[in-house]
C-alpha cells in the first residue's frame, strides 16, 4: 500500500525530471466561485498531465534489467504519453494499447515519444487478453494507469507541491477537488495531504453518468459505471474505482462531486480566458466543481487541480463557445 514515504521516494526520484506547476488564482474566478480558489494546472506538466508522474515514479523503480526489456501500457491518451516520454528518457521500448477511438491527437501524440501504438476495439476486442500476449512474448512490465502502488505515489507528488505552495501563502486549510477517474491521482494527493496538510478535505470529481467513485464513497463499495464511453471527458471514464485506489479514497476523500459536460466546457473556457491555460474535459470537472458547485464546499478557500490539457482543437471550440 502506498504511504507517505513512497511519495516521498517518489519526489526524490522525480527531481529534475517532473515540472513543479505552480498554483494559479484569477479575482474573476474567486469571484464566481464564492471564495478564494487556486488552481493547481498540471496541464502544464511533461505530456499535458499529471501522468509523467506516475509513469516516471513505476518505471524509474524497476530493476534495471526487468527496465531494459520495456514496458506496456493500456490507455486511451494521458497515461500513453507520459508512459511514452518516461520509457523515452530512460532508453527502454514502451508498448501502447489504445482504443481505436481515441482522440486522434493522443494517438499522434504517443507515437511522436517513440511509443509502439496498439489500436483495438474496445466493443469486441479484449484489451487485457492483447497485452497479456504481447507481454508474455516480449518481456514487457506492464505500467498500470492507476491501480499501483508505485503510480499511485509518483501522482500523490502533486499533493506534496500543493501543501508546500499552499503554506508559502499562508493557506493551511482548503477543500482540494481533483478530477478522479480510477482514483491515481486523487488517492495519492489524499495521502500527502493527510501526512503534510492535515486540514485539507479532498474531494473526488467526476462527470455526471461517471460518477462511480461519487456512488463509491456513499455505499461504501466499489461500484460500477453503466456505460464505459460517450462522454467529452474521456481522460477520466473508468469502469469502476481501482481496487488499490478504493480503500484509500474511501478512508481520507470528502464526498464526491459530480458535473455536466457543459459545466466541464464552461470551466475550460474560463481557464483560457482568466488563466490562459488549456484544459481537456475531464481535466476540467473539479474546476467545474468549484465554479458551479460551490454550495456543496465548504469554507474560504478551495484547490482545484487541473488534470490534463490534452483536447482536440474542435472540442476546444465548443468549450469556446460557451462564452
Amino acid at each position: 500500500m502506498t504511504d507517505i514515504a513512497m511519495i516521498e521516494a517518489a519526489a526524490g526520484r522525480l527531481a529534475g525530471e517532473a515540472r513543479r506547476t505552480p498554483l494559479l488564482s484569477s479575482p474573476f474566478l474567486d469571484e464566481i466561485a464564492g471564495r478564494r480558489l487556486l488552481i493547481k494546472p498540471e496541464c502544464l506538466q511533461h505530456t499535458g498531465s499529471f501522468k509523467f508522474r506516475g509513469a516516471w515514479s513505476a518505471i524509474s523503480a524497476l530493476a534495471p534489467e526487468v527496465r531494459a526489456k520495456g514496458v506496456i501500457a493500456f490507455s486511451s491518451g494521458n497515461h500513453a504519453q507520459g508512459v511514452a516520454m518516461a520509457a523515452r528518457r530512460h532508453g527502454v521500448a514502451a508498448v501502447i494499447i489504445m482504443p481505436a477511438d481515441a482522440p486522434k491527437m493522443k494517438i499522434d501524440n504517443t507515437r511522436a515519444l517513440g511509443a509502439e501504438v496498439v489500436l483495438y476495439d474496445r466493443a469486441n476486442e479484449d484489451r487485457d487478453a492483447l497485452g497479456a500476449k504481447l507481454s508474455a512474448d516480449r518481456g514487457l512490465t506492464l505500467i498500470k494507469p492507476f491501480d499501483d502502488p508505485l503510480v499511485i505515489a509518483g501522482q500523490g507528488t502533486a499533493g506534496l507541491e500543493i501543501a508546500e505552495q499552499a503554506a508559502e501563502i499562508g493557506v493551511t486549510g482548503a477543500e482540494v477537488l481533483v478530477p478522479c477517474g480510477g482514483g491515481g491521482l486523487t488517492s495519492g494527493i489524499a495521502l500527502a495531504l493527510a501526512a503534510k496538510a492535515p486540514a485539507m478535505r479532498v474531494h473526488p470529481c467526476e462527470p455526471e453518468g461517471f460518477d462511480d467513485v461519487t456512488r463509491s464513497l456513499q455505499s461504501g463499495r466499489i461500484e460500477r459505471n453503466a456505460r464505459l464511453s460517450g462522454s467529452l471527458c474521456d481522460a477520466i471514464i473508468t469502469p469502476q474505482p481501482g481496487e488499490i485506489t478504493f480503500p484509500i479514497l474511501n478512508r481520507l476523500c470528502a464526498p464526491g462531486l459530480a458535473v455536466t459536460e457543459d459545466e466541464a466546457l464552461r470551466a475550460m473556457a474560463l481557464a483560457f480566458t482568466r488563466l490562459k491555460i488549456v484544459i481537456e474535459p475531464g481535466g476540467a470537472v473539479a474546476l467545474a466543481a468549484a465554479l458551479f458547485h460551490g454550495d456543496r464546499i465548504e469554507g474560504d478557500t478551495a484547490i482545484a487541480v487541473a488534470s490534463g490539457g490534452n483536447v482536440d482543437p474542435e472540442v476546444f471550440r465548443l468549450a469556446l463557445d460557451t462564452l
